[in-house]
């Protein structure tokens, strides 16, 4: 407990003191489980029992009946920097990610998560579907606390990391690090292995990580599902991505139905929540209107990738019936300012877990909210939310301040403002009131002032890849990590593969053993062959470089090299005759250390 911020120990106390059916107060033979499933891109509003008009949710809308609904829950607008913050309870930049692809969705290997918060508490642990949050040792979530992991690779299916020609259906996903078969769709997999993992392990208690990749684009759905939608008038500009929400609320309904089969329903937390703000339901009816309508954003500005409310405020239900949390008839609403980094101490609170010692919280335990607890302090804090697309983070720009009903909305670079709004009485955002309060700004601008100061010395920190590893025998670097200074020259999807894009960058990666290693340089993958389309191959990796001439229709170049230990940075060029001789990087690099 000794790196735990002294305000997160006063409100666990405070929690057990006000809050009288935390685990420890309990009548259950044992701890409770906790499934916790977040899908990707779906906004607030995407939820027919949160208003919307059009989507048919039936089995979302019973467990929002039955869960205790956070009304202010705030993650980050895009998918890396969330799964990092709930992940580590701190703010994602700690961690080194602030970005989806360039090398900045990775998350340092030091994190203690929430998997290894549950693991030393006693629980098994597993991941289904969507990780993001680094490919290779010791950032996958095999190597973060996880015993069993289902998973696709990369920032979704179709992604440059995943598995070369995954679209949806019939794929190959990844199974504690294997590359494994599987007949279905995706979503209705990631639903049946954590149903399995939850059988076997029912007598015991389990942490179930459950992350879709739907509704994420591309939106590849069966014609069943969509057919509704299309009957309805909806066009298919939206149709597909309600058609994936449909497929998840079945799949929410199989799920909530097996734990009532296993008796396991009373005594499992179940969450729902999503990642970010809406990326798809518009424009309804087919016209060339491309931006989010209100009314489709539960009355808020903004989608994913905003720092306006609709790109970071998500829905958040939690029902624990034998915890005094929901149950049949006994869903409600609590309206504190709540986070993503909150979601572990809120977690391990709940369950009586406690974290290892590792790097300093930022989130707080808001279980007493649950509960019903006024608890002021999550109202009182300052909270920030960055959209940093950049390959370093930018000041003032992009960025929300919150404080109690308060959004400081800074675009210094986009925009060349500061906007000030009171969302108590306009969720919309069309106030601007920064005139009328200086007071307020200046003491918002203050606050962001020091969490940029604390932020700061991470910047310059790579997430490093190891190389020789024991865990990793055979480490496959990918195009979507490297650390480029300009996104068009990242091939981060299997379409910029597919086309040859053009680019180049460099992997940041740690060497983990002195020794020689080998580089398989390849343009297409290992499980999708095909010519290299190089005449002319340069490796360097730290102060090591070599070049090679090579055949463009063979399908890999191999280079050996003698490395020392340490951090070093790995960078190809491929010249190809076709393009003029013009250079791009690798796009697939397996590596492997000769001595073992």
């Amino acid at each position: 407990m000794k790196h735990v911020t002294r305000l997160t120990i006063v409100l666990m106390l405070a929690g057990l003191c006000t809050a009288p059916l935390l685990a420890a107060d309990v009548p259950t033979k044992r701890k409770p489980n906790v499934i916790f499933v977040m899908t990707d891109d779906q906004g607030y509003k995407d939820v027919h029992a949160l208003g919307h008009p059009y989507i048919i949710t039936p089995n979302l809308d019973r467990l929002w009946a039955q869960s205790v609904r956070a009304l202010d829950y705030h993650v980050r607008p895009t998918c890396s920097p969330t799964r990092a913050a709930i992940m580590s309870g701190r703010a994602p930049m700690r961690s080194g990610i602030w970005h989806t692809i360039m090398g900045r969705s990775l998350m340092r290997g030091e994190e203690v998560t929430l998997a290894e918060t549950f693991k030393a508490g006693g629980y098994v642990t597993g991941m289904f579907g969507k990780w993001h949050l680094g490919d290779n040792y010791p950032m996958r979530p095999q190597d973060q606390g996880f015993d069993v992991v289902v998973q696709h690779k990369g920032g979704g299916v179709t992604q440059g990391p995943d598995y070369y020609g995954n679209d949806y259906f019939d794929d190959h996903y990844i199974r504690n690090g294997e590359a494994e078969p599987f007949t279905g769709f995706c979503t209705d997999i990631w639903f049946d292995e954590a149903m399995k993992f939850a059988e076997a392990n029912r007598d015991r208690p389990f942490f179930a990580y459950l992350a879709t990749n739907a509704p994420h684009h591309p939106w590849n759905v069966a014609p069943e599902y969509e057919k509704p939608y299309l009957d309805m008038g909806v066009a298919k500009t939206a149709s597909p991505y309600y058609a994936l929400i449909t497929n998840i609320d079945d799949n929410m309904g199989r799920l909530m139905q097996r734990l009532d089969e296993l008796g396991l329903a009373d005594n499992t937390i179940l969450i729902f929540t999503s990642d970010n703000g809406p990326a798809g339901g518009w424009p309804l009816h087919g016209d060339k209107n491309t931006k989010p309508l209100p009314n489709f954003t539960a009355d808020m500005t903004g989608a994913k990738g905003s720092c306006y409310e609709g790109g970071h405020r998500v829905p958040l239900f939690v029902r624990w019936p034998a915890g005094g949390l929901g149950g049949e008839g006994k869903g409600r609403d609590f309206g504190q300012v709540v986070a993503d980094i909150d979601i572990l101490p809120t977690l391990a609170d709940l369950c009586g877990v406690t974290r290892p010692d590792g790097p300093p919280l930022d989130g707080v335990s808001f279980a007493p909210a649950l509960h019903g607890d006024a608890q002021p302090i999550l109202n009182e804090r300052y909270h920030v939310i960055q959209s940093q697309r950049h390959p370093m983070p930018e000041k003032d720009t992009r960025t929300v301040v919150l404080r109690g009903t308060w959004r400081l909305v800074l675009n210094m670079k986009d925009k060349g403002s500061v906007e000030l709004f009171d969302v108590s009485n306009d969720r919309r955002e069309s106030d601007d009131v920064a005139d009328r309060y200086p007071e307020r700004v200046r003491d918002m601008l203050a606050a962001y002032d020091r969490w940029w100061d604390s932020q700061k010395p991470m910047f310059t920190r790579y997430s490093r890849i190891a190389l020789g590893a024991p865990q990793e025998p055979v480490t496959r670097l990918m195009s979507h990590d490297w650390l480029t200074t300009e996104i068009n020259d990242c091939v981060w999807h299997q379409d910029g593969v597919k086309n040859g894009q053009m680019g180049n960058g460099p992997w940041a990666v740690n060497v983990e053993r002195p020794g020689r290693y080998t580089f398989e340089l390849r343009r297409w993958p290992s499980e999708h062959p095909g010519p290299i389309e190089a005449d002319r191959v340069r490796l360097k990796v730290g102060d090591v470089e070599a070049v090679v001439d090579c055949d463009p229709t063979a399908e890999s170049v191999s280079i050996t090299l003698d490395l020392q230990s340490g951090p070093a940075m790995v960078q190809s060029w491929l010249r190809i005759p076709n393009r003029k001789n013009a250079e791009r990087g690798a796009y697939y690099v397996y590596i492997s250390r000769v001595n073992d």
